[in-house]
């Protein structure tokens, strides 16, 4: 009886590390993937301050950061709390889904496809979560293969779908997959025709511009204080965005204007007279382009493509149920957020927040309580429970 006690214990423990481990190598994925740079080459980390090389043994999931006292081992750079966040947060979610989904020890196996799948997708959300966070985007190689690999789990595991036959589980997750992208498109495409602009009026006129300080990223533009990217205004590409600025001064190139109205989009610029006067701009012809403020109207998204296709890996996994529990789990708290936000006045003017950590947690949620959430609400309701 000891023994088996002690081979338990030592099993949770091997869980939980393995679950570090992986968090390790997810720190890999949210600094090198937005970056461009492969997740394979160089195949050791790196500080990112001094691109030292790190050796295994400062590289200890959990252990390392805290001796080092979240420092580089080779040039005392400060290392982000993120990486030993990211590290535990995922060990942690690996317990979790290793001891809810284990079974009866008595009669499965406690180590199954099931586990390994959500293993997955828990890699998955965290890896998209953090990015999201950082650099407001969620990468394809994420989103897409992450839907790829919802199938495959679905096939090897149907009961990710409520499915008994491989065949349908595949199905089913390729439904649910089009249930996800076509609920948040639709999502998208509804918020921009209730919320799609925002217009700010300022008591005295602000110094706004827009620059491009690396050529080979897009342009900043700076309103005051602020300042938004232009993905955060245009990132869905559509030709009737515009960003609308009232101008009581604006120098384009070399030309100055008085009592002007801007209108920017995605590629031209018009500047518009009180006379009627009309002239046209290629931005990329635009050198020089800064003036006053005395209002703005923006173009807003309520959110972007990444989270369409974010959602659709997450009902590749998951089913169509889990993907209407997790849009409307990730608007509650996106909403509570946003709130509390503005409440306490961090908010800017036309600053995007991110939402996918809302979608991947909204996904947690289901994985963990979501159908018997839904089986509570309906009793509630109907007197009859749900079967998942």
């Amino acid at each position: 009886m000891m023994r088996y006690q002690i081979l338990n214990a030592l099993l949770h423990f091997l869980f939980f590390f393995i679950g570090a481990g992986i968090g390790s190598f997810l720190n890999v994925v949210i600094y090198r993937l937005p970056r461009n740079i492969s997740v394979n080459n160089p195949r050791r980390s790196f500080c990112p301050s001094c691109q030292y090389q790190i050796p295994w043994y400062h590289n200890i999931p959990l252990v390392s950061w805290v001796l080092l006292r979240g420092r580089c081992g080779n040039c005392g750079t400060g290392i982000s709390p993120r990486y030993l966040g990211v590290e535990l947060f995922t060990a942690l979610m690996f317990y979790a889904v290793f001891w809810t989904f284990k079974g009866d020890w008595a009669t499965i196996p406690f180590w199954g496809p099931q586990v390994l799948c959500l293993w997955v997708l828990m890699s998955l959300l965290i890896a998209g979560t953090f990015i999201d966070i950082e650099h407001y985007l969620l990468p394809a190689e994420i989103t897409f293969y992450g839907t790829i690999a919802g199938v495959l789990a679905s096939v090897w595991v149907p009961g990710l779908q409520a499915q008994e036959v491989w065949w349908m589980g595949g199905l089913m997750s390729l439904a649910s997959a089009a249930v996800g992208f076509g609920g948040l498109r639709l999502v998208v495409e509804l918020g921009k025709l209730a919320f799609g602009r925002k217009k700010v009026a300022f008591e005295k006129p602000e110094d706004w511009s827009v620059t491009q300080p690396v050529e080979t990223e897009p342009p900043i533009v700076t309103m005051g204080e602020d300042k938004i990217e232009w993905a955060d205004l245009f990132g869905m590409q559509r030709p009737t965005d515009r960003l609308v600025v009232v101008c009581p001064k604006l120098q384009v190139n070399d030309q100055n204007f008085q009592e002007v109205t801007v209108e920017l989009y995605v590629e031209t610029m018009k500047v518009l007279g009180k006379d009627g006067k009309v002239e046209t701009y290629d931005l990329e012809n635009v050198t020089r382009l800064v003036g006053t403020a005395s209002s703005v109207q923006i173009p807003r998204e309520a959110m972007g493509l990444g989270d369409v296709h974010f959602m659709m890996m997450i009902g590749a996994f998951l089913g169509w149920q889990a993907v209407l529990f997790t849009i409307f789990a990730a608007s509650v708290l996106g909403t509570l957020i946003s709130g509390l936000t503005r409440l306490t006045g961090r908010a800017q003017w036309g600053k995007y927040l991110p939402f996918g950590p809302y979608l991947a947690a909204g996904a947690v949620l289901w994985v963990f309580y979501g159908p018997q959430v839904v089986a509570w609400y309906l009793m509630q309701v109907t007197g009859r429970g749900a079967d998942y």
